[in-house]
């Protein structure tokens, strides 16, 4: 008989059981990671009922794999460019949620008697929503097409972040139980050192490289090169001292900003889910069910801290960063759960051996009836933000009013900003790359080539080859013009001069610190006035080389880093919507009873309020449909309405089709969200917005009109333009613009581009 190791029957065991009762939570519509958490309690040590796994060791060395998988696929939904587009409403709500819940979970654990150490492990596992349940929740209601989920995917994107830094700090924080500013300096810098070489030098080289690579990669070869490049990432994090699971999320976020982020994303699904049902196994086996009554108090004080702190501090931070009472009501009780990060953090927290054995079970606890109750918080919102308006007084509502209103008015970046935005940013990418590429060449070329101190002259030659590398970054740390226009404008004012200069003095110091880095750790002292002239020579007479060879790199880097960007665009464009409406695609199944009839004969508009801005047929793009244009099956229509329109005229689809599809997409690039003002006497004064021929010179439609501090959304042809009225217009860019030089008193603003999932509201 065939000797069978203890991993196989123990992974069968553990798939086994997974298996049967993830499909019971299926058949009960319970999310699946419950599933697995109670499986692993079933085949763990504190389950005499079923048998236990035998090799507990091996099992856990399988869950570690999952956690790298798992912040590898994580990273793949996350992408920094996300991060930045998420801007400011997401941005405070999030950092006053996680903030608040910090605090609080600290102090909860506080008065529960726990140690320091778990207080803060606590409070970190309590800062962080699940995406996973709030994802799923989303969809079971149907609500992923409401305007307040692109916050709450905002706030997520932030806390994953959040997340990612804490997985950094809480060892450093644990060991020295205080929150030291010294203890905390540094590896807040090292993380911030690697991020920046890991992303740009990722950027610059896997997109090119993958390119070319393209016409050898199958799905097969896709995937193991992707997930080769996961674990090369985690070896490379983990020999800087990082976690392993650190490598994989920004390996994951590096792809995904590649186009085929998506599709590597699609691939790995398989794997995800096998790994992450051992992780959730794992989970599973470090709980012990029978001590889960004695801590009964403690699970009832920290489930209410989430329950209630959780969604309070995220509305609180909602209202903050300017947005409607409606909104943050609704974006605020959907982050009332914790979930994979909070695993992740409390596993970590067990594997070092820096918390108490009751935090583990705690959480998980927590964690399962938060799951259950996220569904019944998000249908909660509606009658809460009704209850609110009853009862908060009619001051407080208008000041909210205002509030919201003023924050989305477009404000113009003055240039010293500008100026000062784009000087810091390029000093600390090109300081921290230049630092990279000396610090590769002497921890790991120099001793791979045996370059000892017997060897002064090809330890010389080493610092030149260097040199050359890092000449064109330093020419323009040290020489470039950094927003030469804008440059130009502040120095024609006397008072900017002066803080210019010092500036300019910065980077030349900081260049020279440099070259002195680079002496240091390559060469000795004796070649160190050589290299020094060397670097002022090559300088000063390559400067115009050295200025092609930094634009090109630069070029090859935007070019990169903007492809997966361009390609959506092409397929799918520009999300730009006014005031509490917002753009959503629906493509038109051939079952649906409306194919073959005109939009006037549909009635869309009368009957459901949405306008339809565009019509994608095949390649073929019909942008602002007159009433004549006929629906045809696979037509995908692009709808413009507020949340209650869109979903009836969901709902109409849905009625009429036996299988509509549904998605939230952007319309095309070319279509954009224009303001026209029309000042007294102006051409448009006193016509009606047919007579005014809007729709046939712009190729665009009027959605919305400010009058006299009221607003009339989807105004009828017949409606009789004033001056003084602001228009707001979705149609072709050029075709408004050309439309406002040859139409006298308008006066036309473009309030900018939004990513796919939000909205972009009028003042």
């Amino acid at each position: 008989m065939t000797h069978l190791p203890p991993l196989i029957s123990d992974l069968a065991l553990v798939m086994g059981a997974a298996a049967v009762v993830t499909l019971v939570f299926k058949r009960l519509k319970q999310p699946t990671v419950l599933g697995y958490i109670l499986a692993g309690i079933m085949v763990g040590p504190h389950f005499p009922l079923f048998p236990s796994v035998a090799d507990t060791e091996s099992v856990e060395v399988w869950a570690q794999i999952g956690v790298i998988v798992l912040l590898f696929c994580l990273g793949l939904e996350f992408s920094f460019k996300k991060l930045i587009k998420v801007g400011g409403p997401a941005s405070v709500t999030a950092v006053t949620e996680i903030g608040t819940m910090l605090l609080l979970g600290f102090g909860a654990g506080k008065l529960l008697g726990w140690s320091t150490t778990d207080c803060i492990f606590l409070g970190t596992m309590l800062s962080i929503s699940s995406t996973t349940i709030i994802i799923r929740a989303f969809e079971e209601l149907g609500v992923k097409e409401k305007k307040f989920t692109s916050v709450v995917f905002g706030v997520l994107i932030v806390q994953d972040l959040a997340a990612i830094l804490m997985l950094v700090l809480l060892p450093t924080v644990a060991v020295s139980t205080r929150l030291s500013g010294t203890a905390l300096l540094l590896p807040v810098g090292k993380l911030i050192f690697f991020l920046v070489l890991w992303f740009v030098s990722g950027i610059f080289f896997l997109p090119t490289i993958l390119r070319r690579a393209r016409q050898f990669m199958n799905n097969e070869m896709l995937l193991i090169t992707s997930l080769a490049l996961c674990f090369l990432m985690v070896i490379l994090a983990s020999s800087a001292g990082f976690s392993p699971a650190l490598g994989a999320f920004i390996m994951g976020s590096i792809l995904a900003e590649t186009p085929i982020g998506s599709k590597i994303e699609h691939l790995t699904v398989g794997v995800k889910e096998m790994f992450g049902a051992v992780f959730f196994v794992s989970v599973g086996m470090m709980i012990n069910p029978n001590i889960l009554p004695q801590y009964w108090m403690e699970i009832l004080v920290i489930m209410s801290v989430v329950l209630v702190a959780m969604p309070f501090s995220a509305i609180i931070g909602s209202l903050l960063s300017r947005q409607p009472l409606k909104t943050s009501v609704q974006a605020g009780l959907s982050l009332s759960q914790i979930g994979e990060f909070s695993f992740i953090i409390a596993t970590m927290g067990v594997s070092m051996k820096l918390t108490g054995g009751q935090l583990y079970p705690i959480a998980v606890a927590v964690s399962a009836i938060t799951t259950f109750t996220t569904p019944y918080m998000i249908r909660l919102s509606g009658p809460l933000h009704n209850w609110l308006l009853k009862v908060l007084p009619g001051n407080w509502l208008q000041a909210i009013d205002k509030y919201s209103l003023e924050g989305q008015k477009v404000r113009p970046t003055s240039d010293w900003n500008r100026y000062i935005t784009q000087y810091f940013i390029q000093t600390a990418v090109h300081t921290i790359i230049i630092i990279g590429i000396v610090l590769i060449v002497s921890r790991f070329v120099q001793p791979a080539l045996g370059l000892t101190g017997d060897t002064p002259v090809l330890r010389f030659a080493t610092a030149i080859f260097t040199l050359l590398l890092i000449a064109p970054l330093l020419w323009a740390l040290a020489i470039r013009k950094i927003q030469p226009a804008v440059a130009a404008r502040l120095w024609e004012k006397r008072y900017f001069r002066g803080p210019m200069l010092v500036l300019q003095v910065i980077r030349l110091v900081i260049a020279v610190v440099i070259v002195g880095f680079l002496i240091h750790n390559i060469v000795s002292s004796t070649w160190a006035l050589v290299l020094l002239g060397v670097t002022i020579l090559m300088l000063l007479l390559n400067f115009k080389r050295l200025q092609l060879v930094h634009a090109w790199a630069e070029r090859r880097f935007m070019s990169n880093l903007n492809e997966k960007e361009q390609m959506d665009k092409r397929q799918s464009g520009e999300h730009l919507t006014p005031w509490d409406a917002h753009i959503t695609s629906f493509s038109v199944s051939p079952d649906f009873k409306g194919v073959g009839l005109t939009l006037m004969e549909l009635q869309l508009r009368e009957e459901y309020g949405v306008n339809i801005a565009m019509i994608k047929r095949g390649t073929f793009t019909i942008q602002a449909p007159d009433r004549q244009e006929r629906i045809y099956p696979e037509d995908r229509l692009f709808v413009i309405g507020t949340d209650e329109q869109v979903l009836a005229f969901k709902k109409h689809l849905e009625e009429c089709s036996p299988t509509p599809t549904s998605l939230k997409v952007a319309p095309e690039d070319e279509l954009t969200l224009q303001r026209l003002e029309i000042a007294p006497g102006a051409a448009l004064d006193g016509l009606t917005i047919k007579e005014s021929e809007i729709r046939e010179r712009t190729k665009g439609l009027v959605v919305g009109i400010e009058r006299n501090g009221s607003r009339i959304l989807n105004p009828e042809s017949g409606v009789v333009l004033q001056a003084n009225d602001v228009l707001w217009i979705v149609g072709n860019f050029k075709r408004i613009k050309v439309f406002e030089k040859n139409t006298a008193g308008v006066t036309r603003t473009t309030i900018g581009t939004a990513t796919s999932g939000s909205s972009i509201e009028m003042a």
